[in-house]
């Protein structure tokens, strides 16, 4: 009776850490490259489209500081499906890349905080206010740094990715507090206007700009975390050969 091989498939195949990093040597060039044509796209068309009645030239700031809020939200997203990948699947990968994740997400949260600030001085005429929706993102940027902070504290490997995976998934209430507490509470942001059931109610004229800025956004954050992830792996190699030589020396000293 003879044995059949399944061919493992391309996201099994990816566990392979190997792999990995020659595909993302692959795709890496083509993905800087076009986060790069976004990202001049959107920032030409911020400057060409005309203020806001209401608001004037500080409306541009949108095209900076939404998209920044939501990759915020989305990178803390992608960071608790791979706390589900380590803690239910064990995908050798799955810690790489929420550790990985964090700092990016801290980065953008606290884009969306400085952004938030200098938008809403010109409308609200203050810097800051303890509402639902900047507070919720605050504790965000807290979270970020918390988990940064416990990566570079753990020496255990093992350990750290499983606890760490259990801190992001409880971390995760925060989202839709995040995202519904426009709706929830009485706060001075306004509802959603492009991400809602009845369609966006932003201008055209300002939507445009503002996709393609969002879209530029994403792209680099998958540029950056696919970068982070094979430096990343790089690192967890180089500190295993370090462990077996300083092993391997300490084996020798006792032999003689």
């Amino acid at each position: 009776m003879t044995q059949t091989t399944v061919a493992p498939s391309k996201l099994t195949s990816l566990a392979n850490p190997t792999r990995f990093i020659g595909l993302a040597g692959r795709i890496l060039p083509w993905l800087a490259g076009l986060t790069l044509v976004c990202l001049a796209v959107g920032v030409y068309l911020s400057f060409t489209t005309e203020g806001d009645y209401q608001q004037g030239a500080t409306v541009r700031i949108m095209y900076i500081h939404v998209p920044a809020a939501w990759l915020s939200m989305m990178c803390y997203t992608i960071m608790a499906i791979a706390a589900l990948g380590t803690l239910v699947w064990r995908h050798p990968l799955a810690d790489v890349a929420a550790r990985t994740a964090a700092p990016l997400g801290a980065a953008f949260t606290f884009l969306a905080l400085v952004t938030g600030s200098l938008w809403g001085k010109p409308m609200w005429g203050t810097w800051w206010v303890w509402d639902a929706r900047l507070t919720s993102v605050f504790i965000l940027f807290l979270m970020y740094l918390g988990l940064i902070a416990f990566n570079r504290a753990m020496d255990d490997p093992g350990r750290a990715a499983r606890v760490g995976a259990i801190m992001i998934l409880v971390g995760f209430v925060n989202i839709p507090i995040i995202k519904f507490s426009v709706e929830w509470w009485n706060t001075l942001h306004q509802p959603a206007s492009v991400m809602r059931l009845g369609g966006p109610t932003i201008d055209p004229e300002f939507l445009r700009p503002l996709l393609v800025m969002a879209i530029g956004y994403t792209l680099l954050f998958f540029t950056l975390h696919l970068m982070a992830m094979r430096n990343e792996i790089w690192r967890r190699r180089i500190a295993v050969m370090r462990r077996n030589a300083a092993r391997a020396a300490q084996a020798g000293g006792e032999a003689r």
